[in-house]
């Protein structure tokens, strides 16, 4: 798979002195990936449209089973459904919206030397992490062949949940984690996650085929070292 600069892209907020970055880059640190969610994934991993979808199904067939159950007709209770879908459907757009949106304004940069994301739909906000302050980072398959890279940050650092979300890693409250959301190819920009932390850190980095045989599917990269887990 062929990684690009996207030296050309076109900037989303007018104020960025290159796309996805808060500032120019020093002379010897240079783009190695540039990328974003996919929204449609982003949509069912990080919203949960599929959860929604079933639950607003169960709320309409709780609806129609009420109206037989008082003794209503078939014609009765597809006529209370009929009037309570157009709310669910709303429910299930406005979902939509916010992913499309969420993908349409994040902007996550790997360099030489950091991790750059860049989220928010109204309020925007910029994190750069450097790779020698990335203690680990987690590889896990997500929808449409995209993966979810959550980076675990090291010793004290931290970054509020509530500014990370969605691209946060779920259920990580106490010392959240910062999440590339349903990055398409996944498994690729793990792997070149890992050489650049290599050489930012001049340390090691084992390849998938050097990872315990048995393992489960998913891959992680622990210190630079893409292992499976």
């Amino acid at each position: 798979m062929k990684l690009e600069r996207r030296p050309g892209a076109v900037r989303e907020h007018e104020y960025e002195p290159a796309h996805g970055l808060p500032e120019l880059l020093p002379a010897d640190e240079h783009v190695l990936w540039q990328g974003a969610p996919d929204w449609r994934a982003l949509a069912v991993r990080a919203f949960h449209l599929r959860k929604l979808v079933v639950y607003f199904a169960v709320m309409l067939a709780l609806r129609a089973s009420a109206v037989l159950a008082d003794g209503g007709g078939a014609l009765d209770a597809l006529r209370s459904v009929a009037t309570l879908a157009p709310l669910a459907l709303l429910g299930l757009a406005l979902t939509l919206g916010l992913a499309w949106l969420s993908a349409r304004t994040t902007a996550y940069t790997l360099t030489n030397r950091r991790v750059v994301m860049r989220i928010g739909i109204v309020l925007t906000l910029s994190f750069n992490l450097p790779l020698k302050r990335i203690a680990a980072a987690d590889l896990a398959a997500a929808p449409r062949g995209t993966g979810d890279i959550a980076l675990a940050l090291a010793g004290d650092d931290r970054i509020a949940w509530l500014q990370l979300w969605p691209h946060a890693r779920p259920w990580h409250l106490t010392k959240p984690q910062p999440m590339l959301r349903c990055v398409p190819d996944g498994d690729a920009v793990a792997r070149l996650l890992a050489q650049a932390w290599s050489q930012a850190t001049g340390l090691g980095a084992a390849t998938p085929a050097e990872a315990p045989s048995g393992a489960v599917p998913g891959r992680a990269v622990h210190g630079g070292a893409l292992a499976a887990h």
